[in-house]
C-alpha cells in the first residue's frame, strides 16, 4: 500500500501522511528520511510501550521490533492503547496484538513481533541489529541488563518508568552520558519500590512519560543536531509537579558498568535466580546479592491486593493472580506455577 506523495524543495518525495511532521523544522525532510531508514527495538509492550510504539510507527520509523513475553489481559485496557477487548478474548500475545494494530495504522513501517522473555541469554539477539533500544519494561533487573548490553554494543537506549501518578525518563548514550548504574548504583531492595500491581497507575502519567520517551527517540533517530537531552524528566500528573534534572554531574568515575566494563547482569553474576521445586508446583526465586526486606512494610502495601499474614520470619500472600511466601532475605516461594519465567514475572509485579 502506497501513500500519496508530496514533493519537497529538493525534488525528493515523502508520503503525504508525514507532511505535518516534516513541516516541523527540526525534523524536516532530512530528518524524516533518516527516520524512515531507522531501526529500533522496544523491550516491553505495556502502558509505556504501546504508546511509544504507536507514536513512532505513525511518525514513520523504518523498522520496530516489539519484544514482550506476556498476553493481553483485561486489566491492561485502562492504559495500554493498542489493545482492545477482542485481543483479550483472542488470548493474543501483546507483541502480536500490537503488530496487527500498527500494521493497519501505517503499513509503510515494518513491525516485527517477538514473543519471548528477555534475559542474559536472549537479549543480544534482539538488540544487536538496531540503532536504538527503548525501555517499556516493568522491573529494574531487565533495565540493568539493557544497560549492560547497550554499553557493550555502544548503542543508545532510553530509560522510562511509571507507577501511581508519577514517572521519569532519560536518554543514555554510552560514552556520552551517565549510564543507569551511574544514576542508580544498585537496584532497590525487594519490597521497597511500589509497582503497578500494588500502587496502581494512572493512564495520564503513562501518556506523559511515553510522549517524552518517544520524542527523545525521534530526536535521535531523525539525527537532530544536539539530539541527546542530558537530563532526566520527572513528572507527577496528580500533584502537577514537573522537573528537569541535569544528569551529567551524575557520571561516576569508577562506575562498574560504563567505566570498568563489568557486565554483572549480562554475565548473570547479579540479579535473580529461579528454581522449580520438585513435586510442589512452585518456584523459588532468590537473589545473588544480600537483601533485607521489611516484611511489615510490604505487608501493608500488599493488603490492597490480597490476603496477607506476616510474622518476623516470613510473609504469606494470596491474591487472584499470585500466591507466595516471602522471607526477610528476599527469597520467595512462588506457588501455582512450575515455570521460572512466570514466577519471576509475578515476583516483579508484587514484590518489586
Amino acid at each position: 500500500m502506497a501513500d500519496t506523495a508530496s514533493s519537497s524543495a529538493d525534488g525528493s518525495e515523502q508520503p503525504l501522511r508525514y507532511s505535518r511532521q516534516t513541516l516541523f523544522k527540526p525534523i524536516g525532510q532530512d530528518g524524516q528520511r533518516s527516520l524512515m531508514t531507522a531501526r529500533a527495538v522496544l523491550i516491553g509492550c505495556g502502558g509505556l510501550g504501546t504508546i511509544v510504539a504507536d507514536i513512532l510507527v505513525r511518525a514513520g520509523i523504518g523498522f520496530l521490533r516489539i519484544v514482550d513475553r506476556d498476553f493481553v489481559d483485561e486489566s491492561n485496557l485502562q492504559r495500554q492503547v493498542l489493545f482492545d477487548s477482542d485481543d483479550v478474548a483472542g488470548n493474543l500475545p501483546k507483541a502480536e496484538a500490537a503488530r496487527r494494530k500498527l500494521e493497519r495504522i501505517n503499513p509503510l513501517s515494518e513491525v516485527e513481533a517477538c514473543v519471548r522473555d528477555v534475559d542474559s541469554t536472549s537479549i543480544r539477539a534482539v538488540v544487536e541489529d538496531v540503532d536504538l533500544i527503548l525501555d517499556g519494561t516493568d522491573n529494574f533487573e531487565t533495565r540493568y541488563l539493557i544497560n549492560d548490553i547497550a554499553i557493550q554494543l555502544q548503542k543508545p537506549w532510553i530509560y522510562a518508568a511509571v507507577v501511581g501518578s508519577y514517572g521519569m525518563t532519560t536518554t543514555i548514550v554510552p560514552g556520552e552520558t551517565p549510564c543507569l548504574r551511574c544514576l542508580y548504583e544498585k537496584p532497590p531492595a525487594p519490597g521497597t519500590v511500589p509497582t503497578c500491581d500494588t500502587a496502581g497507575v494512572l493512564a495520564a502519567i503513562v501518556h506523559i512519560i511515553a510522549a517524552h520517551e518517544a520524542t527523545q527517540a525521534l530526536r535521535l533517530l531523525c539525527r537532530v543536531s544536539g539530539g541527546v537531552r542530558k537530563e532526566m524528566i520527572y513528572s507527577d500528573v496528580w500533584s502537577g509537579e514537573h522537573k528537569r534534572i541535569q544528569t551529567m554531574d551524575s557520571r561516576v568515575t569508577d562506575c562498574a558498568a560504563c567505566v570498568k566494563l563489568q557486565f554483572d547482569y549480562l554475565n548473570a553474576e547479579r540479579g535473580s535466580m529461579a528454581t522449580s521445586l520438585c513435586g510442589r508446583n512452585a518456584v523459588q526465586v532468590s537473589w545473588k546479592e544480600d537483601h533485607v526486606v521489611d516484611l511489615e512494610r510490604l505487608a501493608e502495601t500488599l493488603r490492597a491486593s490480597g490476603q496477607v499474614s506476616v510474622n518476623p520470619y516470613l510473609l504469606k500472600f494470596s491474591g487472584p493472580d499470585a500466591a507466595f511466601t516471602l522471607f526477610p532475605d528476599g527469597r520467595a516461594i512462588m506457588e501455582g506455577t512450575s515455570d521460572p519465567k512466570i514466577a519471576r514475572e509475578r515476583y516483579a509485579r508484587f514484590v518489586g
